[in-house]
């Protein structure tokens, strides 16, 4: 795939979850002759920190294949430095030109976060961290006055992604420099897309408008 920029990495994210949620998915470059091309190395146009939740597998819900995304996991998407390393090794050594933190509805650690804010439920062992990840994204939403899941899973969406530029002087800087973007999706489970939720850096956002499966909130 001819990758000139992060907008057209964001179009190849944009194609795949049309084809998704229409149940036409390709599957693309998911068979021998890809996987004997990628035996010396790799080359992923874009990476992706999303939940770890079963139900939220990028490469299904964006139609790609082997190669194809560079995709970092957990809890939550709750950012540790072993996550911010996974990225910038993605867009500095790998040349991935999109970053996107991917959230989604009936999120099991927004709900827990939720949980410990307003009922003091207090989770135990290591689930305990994630939680205290979350929870600041939880107050920011309390502040502003959002009280429905959706607007909650936006705030933590968006959060994730102000914290990474925060903490990343690399992820900044190549935002800054337009060589990378970061986008925020949200996820919907039942309809299969996803939408928009937050841009830092240029991927022509009438773009993302352009599939009926991403589309912008």
């Amino acid at each position: 795939m001819p990758r000139t920029s992060p907008a057209v990495a964001l179009d190849a994210l944009v194609a795949g979850n049309t084809r998704f949620v229409s149940g036409a998915p390709q599957h693309p470059n998911q068979d021998a002759a890809r996987r004997t091309e990628l035996a010396p190395g790799q080359d992923p146009f874009a990476v992706i920190l999303g939940c770890s939740d079963s139900r939220l597998a990028a490469e299904i819900i964006f139609d790609q294949g082997l190669g194809d995304l560079f995709v970092v996991r957990t809890a939550g998407h709750v950012l540790g430095t072993e996550v911010l390393g996974s990225v910038e090794y993605a867009t500095s050594v790998l040349g991935a030109r999109l970053v996107v933190v991917l959230g989604h509805d009936s999120c099991g650690a927004v709900a827990a976060a939720r949980a410990a804010v307003e009922d003091g439920f207090a989770a135990g062992g290591f689930v305990r961290d994630i939680v205290e990840r979350v929870t600041p994204s939880i107050l920011a939403a309390r502040t502003a006055g959002l009280t429905t899941d959706t607007d909650i899973i936006d705030e933590h969406i968006r959060h994730t992604v102000d914290l990474m530029l925060e903490r990343s002087r690399l992820l900044s800087d190549q935002v800054a420099s337009g060589d990378v973007a970061i986008v925020g999706l949200g996820y919907a489970l039942t309809e299969g897309n996803a939408r928009v939720v937050t841009t830092h850096g240029d991927v022509h956002a009438e773009t993302a408008d352009a599939g009926a499966g991403l589309s912008a909130s």
